[in-house]
């Protein structure tokens, strides 16, 4: 069985510090299926190579030195910041699809499963009113939240409603698609690699930023719906119970500087170190060095949020306990009191009473590990999720 997947985010290259859970459940898909991966070009990127059983197939959408759109923040991020990138929307949508009109009937596929509702379940959709080749669309929150053009929500209805199989990442990204379209979907989460976070030297991380006391983390891109902030805020109670306490933030982003900044205003440089983009490969090392895994995130502006918080499920399968906000579907992995702590996004003094309550009872800490770990075997990991897409892709060509 031959299958299409098409993705606005993948690795361009090795140690890429790009999201990477579409190749990461494509490649498993791929023991059984046979997979190509269509994807846009990244400057520095190979238009074709094969990767983890999968062939990877990149089209360019514009002048290749000048592409804006994709990676690096994602497609809304990019239009938001960048007049070029906006202009770039068209060419991108007309070059996807005509990329996939011609690699349908070379290669005969049985299935398209097009991740992002926009642009690739649109470009999947009209394929497959074409090629009569069944359609799976993923959504993966980003696509869906901040979805408020009446324009782009009437392409995104038709588009769910024409797919023949949806699915989604959490109750919460299930939530928000019901009120764009009203169609039967699954949730399924994106999942976590049990055996990659379960190594990692947390003495060499201590000992390379100079961490003698108590460790905090935070792990993603810095962004407004990142929440980053508010932690940043909270930082200031927390050394005041142990001064010599260290918050890692690690990740890139358009609010680096604003972050920077703050963290001056407060007094709180010895404190908080920026550690920057890091290759996957390396975060488990990270993880365990920490004390507490910190997500603070929020419902920015755009109405955009977190739809799953797969850090998350990286940093409990590292045997790190976690306290998150309760927004978007943070609560489908953290469970209050038992897999870990939720707080009221926005509210640093909320943030700072979480983290000191893991910080002063190891006890609660290894309570909140041990069950997490047991969650995540049972819910999140790799093998599980991919069997659940396992059995849409067979169904879907059926």
């Amino acid at each position: 069985m031959r299958v299409l997947a098409l993705a606005s985010t993948f690795p361009r290259w090795k140690n890429d510090t790009e999201p990477d859970f579409v190749y990461w459940l494509e490649s498993l898909l791929a023991k059984d299926f046979e997979i190509t991966v269509l994807a846009p070009h990244h400057k520095g990127a190979r238009l074709s190579e094969n990767i983890g059983g999968l062939k990877v197939r990149r089209f360019r959408y514009f002048i290749p030195k000048y592409e804006r759109l994709c990676y690096e923040g994602g497609i809304r991020p990019n239009m938001q910041k960048s007049l070029l990138a906006r202009l770039q929307l068209p060419f991108l949508l007309i070059s996807e699809f005509a990329a996939v009109k011609m690699l349908l009937p070379r290669n005969r596929f049985d299935l398209i499963h097009a991740h992002w509702i926009l642009p690739q379940g649109l470009v999947a959709v009209l394929a497959k009113k074409i090629f009569s080749v069944p359609v799976i669309v993923t959504v993966h929150a980003g696509d869906v939240f901040p979805l408020k053009s009446p324009f782009f929500r009437a392409l995104a209805k038709w588009t769910l409603k024409n797919a023949d199989e949806v699915t989604v990442n959490s109750r919460a990204t299930a939530e928000a698609v019901r009120r764009v379209a009203d169609v039967r979907m699954q949730i399924i989460p994106m999942g976590v690699d049990l055996k990659l976070f379960s190594s990692g030297s947390a003495a060499k991380i201590r000992k390379k930023y100079g961490i003698n006391g108590k460790a905090l983390l935070f792990v993603g891109r810095l962004a407004e719906k990142k929440g980053v902030a508010f932690l940043v805020s909270a930082m200031k109670r927390i050394v005041r119970k142990y001064p010599s306490c260290t918050l890692l933030i690690v990740g890139d982003g358009p609010e680096r500087h604003l972050l920077e900044r703050q963290v001056r205003s407060l007094n709180l440089s010895k404190n908080i170190i920026f550690a920057g983009s890091v290759p996957k490969k390396e975060l488990p090392a990270f993880y365990r060095a920490a004390d507490v895994f910190v997500l603070p995130s929020i419902v920015a502006r755009s109405g955009d949020t977190e739809g799953l918080g797969v850090v998350l499920l990286e940093a409990l399968a590292s045997g790190t306990p976690v306290a998150a906000s309760n927004v978007g579907g943070i609560p489908d992995i953290v469970i209050d009191n038992s897999t870990g702590l939720l707080f009221p996004q926005k509210n640093p003094d909320a943030i700072a009473a979480s983290v000191l309550r893991i910080l002063g009872s190891k006890a609660l800490s290894n309570k909140l590990v041990r069950n997490a770990k047991k969650r995540i075997i049972r819910n999140f990991s790799w093998n599980v999720v991919a069997e659940k897409f396992r059995k849409i892709y067979l169904r879907g060509s059926s």
